[in-house]
């Protein structure tokens, strides 16, 4: 007897292994769990403070006191990990960002007040200096130059002070050259060998910023743009740069952000480097979102459904965004 072992239709069926959400659970390639998610939390002064930021509805600043519905929520959603962005007063702001090195910043006292809670998520807070300075910028500048080496000194400088008051995870998101190992070397000498250093690798110079700069009061002081040191959007051969670098001089995982509009450099980075990569769905990413939601056009949920799954199959472990708190309401349209 003659045998058709033919690969097409109708041996070759492609939705017989669709028909049923149990066998689509069996098959699937990628996941979405809280095991994936990272929070971040905007700071602010004040006591009793919880402000909604007007460009990211559903997003609050934060003082240290009112912090504990933070780690409610963190817990109570399995979040492993919560970003920490301060929101500095504009009177402590200066050329040099002198606050980022005050014990008793924004970031420090909740570091200190979080840590004194038997916390179940790691606590990871970013190295630059754009949310101290009075100008916007990463680092320090001389004559409309954004200054690499003298940056340098401040920002592993503002390693070991966050490190000191517990910082689990430092993320330098300031794109300065070199500063993952000067960071790496001063926490190896001042013995925080175990503090983790996660490295903003390919950090592109985005439009998807602008809600963000709203959230840490820095929007409105950046007098120009940062192209001189984040990266340039055409380019993805260089993201492969700079990702080698980093993993070179001490970095324990790379972030890519934005999101969205990089996955073929997540891609990239995970197919080369087999490395930990992180994506920031960044806070312009959330607004269209929440915008378009409000207005009936999309639903909110499903799309952002679609965007972590995307990360996942670009080949991202985790994922930076506002919307962890949701995670469990998202995963249950799965």
């Amino acid at each position: 007897m003659t045998q058709n072992f033919s690969n097409s239709f109708p041996n070759i069926r492609m939705r017989r292994i669709r028909q049923s959400k149990w066998i689509r659970n069996l098959i699937e390639e990628n996941t979405i769990s809280s095991n994936d998610m990272i929070w971040p939390i905007f700071l602010n002064e004040g006591s009793n403070v919880k402000e909604e930021i007007d460009t990211m509805p559903g997003v609050f600043r934060y003082s240290v006191d009112n912090l504990n519905e933070i780690v409610d929520i963190a817990e109570k959603q399995k979040i492993n990990l919560v970003a920490l962005f301060p929101s500095t007063p504009e009177q402590v702001k200066s050329e040099d960002g002198a606050e980022a090195l005050n014990p008793d910043n924004l970031v420090c006292k909740a570091l200190r007040h979080l840590k004194s809670q038997n916390l179940n998520f790691g606590l990871m807070c970013d190295v630059a200096l754009d949310p101290y300075t009075n100008h916007g910028h990463d680092g320090l500048i001389d004559n409309n130059e954004i200054l690499n080496d003298e940056t340098i000194e401040s920002l592993v400088k503002q390693s070991l002070l966050l490190a000191q008051n517990g910082a689990d995870v430092i993320a330098p998101s300031d794109m300065m050259d070199g500063r993952i190992g000067a960071i790496r070397n001063a926490l190896e000498a001042e013995k925080y060998k175990n503090t983790i250093l996660v490295s903003y690798s390919a950090k592109y110079a985005s439009s998807f910023y602008s809600p963000f700069r709203d959230a840490v009061g820095s929007k409105k002081k950046l007098k120009s743009d940062k192209k001189s040191y984040q990266m340039n959007i055409f380019n993805s051969d260089e993201a492969l740069r700079e990702i080698s670098l980093d993993i070179s001089e001490g970095a324990d995982a790379v972030i890519v952000k934005p999101g969205i509009a990089y996955l073929d450099i997540i891609h990239r980075i995970k197919s080369k480097f087999q490395f930990p990569t992180f994506a920031y769905h960044v806070s312009g990413e959330y607004s269209l979102i929440k915008s378009a939601a409000q207005k009936g056009i999309i639903d909110e949920n499903l799309a952002v459904l679609e965007h972590f799954a995307a990360f996942k199959r670009a080949g991202a472990d985790a994922i930076i965004s506002y919307y962890a708190p949701k995670i469990s309401e998202i995963i249950k349209l799965i």
